[in-house]
């Protein structure tokens, strides 16, 4: 009813449209839900009831379901992260645990949660400049590592929040080798941005730069398209320390 406010704008994107919903709401604070996602029935109370009693957090998220477009639960986001199990791992049980900045690196390299579990301050959001525009993919993970770089303590809530439904039509499954180039680009502005962040956000996005351009070798191998592939992992030699690049080359030219 009244409580509702939609608004309409010609398509520009999931950043614009995001960002035009975080200028429009009046709440103190934000959270998102993506159209073919959809929460679970105590998403915003465990956030909520977090904030009401330690609103010195600099954002919220937790753990979500992967499920099939019939329901199917296929695994849990947390799960399926090593920077998720580490945090089941400190909170041996409990529902809620904090994330605190030495632990980001690993987050930023391989996050758990997603867009439909971030929950955040909306003047933070503003301050920061919103999703950033001109990405066609992976504009959350740069917000997200923009978050972190000027946060310190996180709230994770160690329960499914939401469910991330798997599609074909989804931006990531309809051209799987068009979107990892677009992340491997999203990823690369990510790293030459990151410079002036804090050394272990600087590590952590390339470390997930090294995965990109490995999942998109992958991608170009599958297509066909080898000596591309070889090309595409062949920065990392330069860029991460260590015989992390060699390997990956390595296993471009084995296929």
């Amino acid at each position: 009813r009244d409580s509702v406010r939609y608004f309409h704008q010609d398509n520009a994107g999931v950043s614009a449209a995001r960002n035009t919903g975080a200028r429009m709401a009046h709440g103190e604070w934000l959270a998102f839900l993506d159209a073919d996602d959809w929460y679970y029935a105590d998403r915003l109370r465990l956030h909520a009831g977090w904030i009401g009693r330690d609103a010195s957090l600099d954002f919220l998220t937790g753990d979500y379901d992967y499920v099939q477009p019939d329901g199917t639960r296929i695994s849990g986001s947390m799960e399926k992260h090593e920077s998720g199990r580490a945090m089941l791992r400190k909170a041996a049980g409990a529902m809620e645990v904090i994330m605190t900045a030495d632990e980001f690196e690993s987050f930023v390299a391989d996050h758990f949660g997603d867009t439909h579990t971030l929950s955040l301050p909306r003047q933070k959001f503003l301050d920061l400049g919103g999703y950033p525009l001109g990405f066609r993919v992976c504009e959350d993970v740069y917000f997200l590592t923009k978050l972190c770089a000027v946060s310190s303590r996180v709230g994770i809530v160690c329960l499914p929040l939401a469910a991330y439904l798997i599609h074909d039509a989804s931006a990531t499954r309809r051209d799987p080798l068009r979107a990892q180039t677009d992340n491997v680009l999203t990823l690369i502005a990510m790293a030459t941005e990151s410079k002036a962040y804090p050394s272990a956000i600087h590590r952590g996005v390339h470390q997930r730069l090294r995965r990109g351009r490995l999942d998109l070798g992958c991608a170009l191998l599958r297509a066909g398209h080898k000596l591309a592939a070889i090309r595409a992992v062949a920065p990392t030699l330069w860029e991460s320390s260590g015989p992390a690049g060699l390997r990956d080359i390595i296993s471009m030219v084995r296929g």
